[in-house]
């Protein structure tokens, strides 16, 4: 796995988190704490996938948002 793009993932986040009518003010909060809190739960490990690293995006997602948990976890499916 490449680098992880923190910027890019987090403004990725944030127009699934419009898309699914989340308030900027609350998205940014949601986001900037799911990605702080995925990088923590990942961190020492010696290989992350991108599996992995969506897994855990998803884990800490439904603490906050579910619907936005389930669009991201679908991204690639959802028309």
């Amino acid at each position: 796995m490449q680098e992880i793009d923190e910027k890019n993932l987090k403004r990725n986040l944030r127009i699934d988190a419009h898309g699914v009518g989340i308030p900027t003010g609350a998205a940014n909060i949601f986001v900037d704490k799911t990605i702080k809190d995925t990088l923590k739960s990942l961190k020492g490990k010696p290989i992350i996938t991108e599996k992995d690293l969506d897994r855990a995006i998803v884990k800490e997602l439904k603490k906050y948002n579910p619907d936005l948990a389930y669009v991201y976890k679908n991204r690639d499916t959802i028309i």
